[in-house]
């Protein structure tokens, strides 16, 4: 299976977190402290870090960063590679912001596209650049199955996954041959902070840790997609095949809308 099967582990090197201060990024933060690895771990804020970092002296290491910020992506890298080859990359950090047609926001989905996308490409940049120059590496974007197709109160969500899941499958066409793996993690719903704003029911919900565990489970294995709970994405991979029509029926029945929203 060639670049499919590489799997990267603690004695090739360090890995890389970004999102690491809260939710899925914290919890497979420390999943990957506790199976060996030296985990490089960003986000804004740096104290919730130095606490995350508390938590497993020695094999977690505060990298303080806004994903926005293309410079300070390209430091942390250059300072992870100064000391130890960079293996292993997660690009977590994502936002959530619901908004319905009737409370659309252009400033929301230029912040949504900022970090879920733009941040991804600030961290894949100087990742890439490594990886592909050493020709061994695995690197992963973590999107959603809210990137299959369009999903209620999810514009600017559902756009910005589904361009993760683009990118990854366009870029996958090259690293192929270049010795480079490259995954796209699609995790269903979660509890953290952002899905706690949602006031209807999540089907399947896990927690963050059932979550880390599950990526943790699918970067060890051969592979480009790592999506959990299996069931909910292949329910949602199934009614994303459907007439136009009839996927916009049931998915506003499954919301509890009526013949005219509310």
């Amino acid at each position: 299976m060639g670049v499919w099967s590489q799997v990267a582990r603690p004695a090739d090197g360090a890995a890389w977190v970004t999102g690491a201060s809260a939710g899925i990024g914290r919890a497979l933060t420390l999943a990957l402290a506790d199976r060996g690895w030296t985990v490089h771990a960003t986000a804004r804020n740096a104290e919730a870090l130095a606490a995350l970092a508390a938590e497993r002296p020695g094999r977690i290491v505060a990298q303080p960063g806004d994903v926005a910020d293309a410079a300070r992506m390209a430091e942390i890298v250059a300072a992870i590679e100064a000391e130890t080859p960079l293996a292993l990359a997660v690009l977590n950090a994502g936002v959530y912001l619901p908004m319905r047609a009737q409370e659309f926001d252009a400033g929301k989905v230029a912040q949504t596209f900022a970090i879920n996308v733009v941040g991804a490409a600030n961290g894949l940049d100087p990742v890439l650049k490594a990886m592909i120059a050493r020709g061994k590496g695995q690197v992963a974007l973590t999107a959603s199955v809210a990137g299959y197709r369009g999903l209620p109160r999810a514009a600017a969500y559902s756009a910005s996954k589904a361009a993760l899941i683009a990118m990854a499958e366009a870029l996958a066409f090259d690293l192929i041959d270049l010795g480079v793996r490259l995954s796209v993690i699609n995790p269903g719903f979660v509890e953290t902070e952002a899905t706690s704003v949602n006031d209807f029911d999540m089907p399947f919900l896990m927690t963050t840790e059932t979550a880390a565990r599950r990526i943790v489970q699918g970067l060890e294995k051969p592979g480009f997609e790592i999506a959990f709970p299996t069931r909910f994405a292949l329910i949602l991979r199934t009614l994303g095949l459907l007439p136009n029509r009839v996927y916009f029926a049931v998915m506003r029945k499954a919301m509890g809308w009526g013949p005219e929203v509310k």
